[in-house]
């Protein structure tokens, strides 16, 4: 039988999709939940506790308190700066350790990893606890990409892999064999409201997503949904095509409908991995 499970909580949807499958499954489980990036909803009548990015310490404190074994973190979180962050005596004492590792997001969160399971607890993936949370194979909706979206995603596998390996980002936008943007600090939606300006005359133009080599699955997994349906539309782009597997798809049924009602494909890949 699990133990307690523990939601470290950033923005968007997932973490209330966590709090529901543990309550489907009869799991005990509390939430920490960031202010600034949390919402609310859909945290309302659990256990919970809310956080500033920098109390590490007084939130590992409270999942101590209350038992937690299990460890799970869903949601974005933005990073902050130093100034911003107002670290306490526990966070600052795993930056001095840390040192210049934090300069990569990858770098930085296998760290985190590393702190939380010598503190006791065992950190677990979404697609842990969510068990059809994870992109599969092949075409998911009505459309598929033709000759050219293909040429295109094929490309972009390969750029996004070597942006993963120099740990910089997870997505990239192809159109015509031209790469339009990649994705850095600013995340997907805002590199593809970037793209949308530099889009070519002529057709196509793909979102792809995939994880860097040799990244922390457990915490860190490229991910999409309705938003970044909406938000490929609105760069007039063609579809998206993400890594099966490796990809977090949040409501799939929604994001189908939406990229069905857009006009666009979606499509898991398995990329070659040398």
């Amino acid at each position: 039988m699990a133990g307690k499970l523990g939601i470290v909580a950033g923005g968007g949807a997932l973490p209330a999709r966590l709090v529901a499958a543990a309550g489907a499954k009869g799991r005990d489980c509390f939430v920490i939940a960031i202010r600034g990036h949390a919402d609310p909803a859909g945290l309302e009548g659990v256990p919970q506790a809310w956080i500033r990015l920098g109390e590490a310490g007084r939130g590992l404190q409270i999942l101590k308190e209350e038992g937690v074994e299990e460890l799970v973190m869903a949601g974005p979180v933005r990073r902050p700066t130093l100034a911003d962050l107002r670290p306490d005596w526990r966070t600052a004492r795993f930056f001095a350790r840390l040192g210049l590792r934090a300069l990569g997001d990858d770098g930085l969160l296998r760290a985190v990893v590393a702190e939380l399971e010598s503190d006791g607890f065992r950190v677990v993936g979404l697609h842990d606890i969510l068990d059809d949370i994870l992109a599969d194979d092949g075409v998911w909706g009505r459309l598929s990409p033709d000759p050219m979206a293909d040429a295109d995603i094929a490309h972009g596998m390969k750029v996004a892999r070597g942006l993963g390996a120099l740990d910089v980002g997870q997505a990239v936008v192809v159109q015509q064999g031209i790469v339009l943007g990649v994705e850095a600090v600013e995340g997907t939606d805002a590199l593809l409201r970037r793209c949308a300006d530099l889009r070519r005359q002529g057709g196509g133009g793909v979102l792809v997503k995939i994880s860097k080599p040799g990244q922390e699955r457990r915490v860190d997994l490229p991910t999409i949904g309705v938003a970044t349906v909406a938000a490929a539309a609105a760069a007039g782009l063609a579809g998206i095509a993400v890594e099966a597997g490796a990809t977090v798809v949040v409501d799939r049924p929604a994001t189908v409908a939406a990229a069905d009602a857009a006009g666009l494909f979606l499509v898991g890949i398995r990329p070659e991995r040398t």
